[in-house]
């Protein structure tokens, strides 16, 4: 989803934009390279084929917050970087000082679904949009209502597919011990916007993240979150954030789970923090993010 729509802001700025799994070869000016290990071997057979042209290194959670210290291709990638991009003023904290001149931050953007959501009733309908992976803590949510009152109204849906069918048999025992958990699988990405903006409520439980989709996609559609306290949240949400539980703190989740439902000047606090962030999500910023990045690299001949 990252890559279309940079590629969407990229042609609306002027350029021809192919999006492809890996380079093997085609022509091109500038490569822009999502995830420094992954993207590794095709930097390196860029760098080599055109040592002159610029390489612009987005850099993911794992990127920042693992694969750096541990992974040589990682490391490799972000030295031979003409530029480096985070997606929040934390990731550029995240990266060993010589690197941080030519790093920009360019915040993701989204957009709403144009419809009014439905909201269902008398249901408290709170949301989880991840893949069933590790890195996501992706049953936090279904060990925390398991811990609601009989009398609670909040209701889990979690949109995600599982990558190996020991999560997904995990994830229907989840669903078939309780009738507050909901897991539907992969969702194609209109239906997981609508889902979202139908919610009163998203939960981030991820033990690192580089910069939510589902974060900015949440600011943008009003909606609420509660989140794990991680760099990629807290560095769009700030510190001060009412909202945040610990990593892996099932019983944290379950306390503010609780007092979303029952506190409504905590709901409220929630909202206007959103309210503010939602102003750093907008897709006019995110353009401008990456136009002034192709401007610098223009003035200093890719450099």
């Amino acid at each position: 989803m990252t890559a279309e729509r940079w590629a969407s802001i990229l042609r609306g700025l002027g350029h021809r934009v192919a999006t492809q799994q890996e380079w093997t070869g085609q022509p091109c000016d500038v490569l822009v390279a999502l995830h420094a290990r992954k993207s590794y071997p095709s930097i390196a057979r860029f760098r080599r084929a055109h040592p002159e042209r610029p390489v612009v290194v987005a850099l993911t959670g794992t990127d920042l917050y693992r694969d750096l210290r541990s992974s040589r291709r990682a490391r490799s990638s972000v030295a031979g970087a003409s530029r480096l991009v985070v997606l929040q003023p934390r990731g550029r904290s995240a990266l060993p000082s010589a690197y941080r001149a030519k790093t920009h931050v360019i915040r993701q953007s989204a957009r709403c679904p144009a419809s009014p959501p439905t909201r269902h009733g008398n249901v408290i309908l709170v949301c989880v949009l991840g893949h069933l992976r590790g890195v996501k803590d992706p049953f936090r949510i279904a060990e925390a209502v398991r811990r609601l009152p009989e009398s609670s109204r909040i209701r889990v849906v979690h949109a995600g597919g599982a990558l190996d069918p020991a999560m997904a048999r995990r994830a229907r025992a989840y669903e078939a011990a309780g009738a507050r958990y909901r897991w539907v699988g992969a969702l194609p990405h209109a239906r997981a916007l609508r889902l979202l903006a139908q919610s009163r409520l998203l939960v981030i439980s991820s033990r690192l993240e580089g910069g939510a989709n589902a974060l900015v996609e949440a600011l943008a559609c009003g909606v609420p979150v509660l989140s794990s306290r991680i760099d990629g949240v807290v560095g769009t949400l700030g510190q001060r954030y009412p909202g945040y539980f610990g990593i892996g703190d099932t019983r944290g989740l379950t306390r503010l789970l609780q007092r979303f439902e029952r506190d409504a000047a905590f709901r409220r606090a929630l909202a206007r923090h959103c309210r503010r962030a939602r102003l750093l999500v907008e897709p006019a910023r995110e353009r401008r993010g990456w136009a002034a990045l192709l401007s610098g690299l223009r003035r200093s001949g890719g450099r």
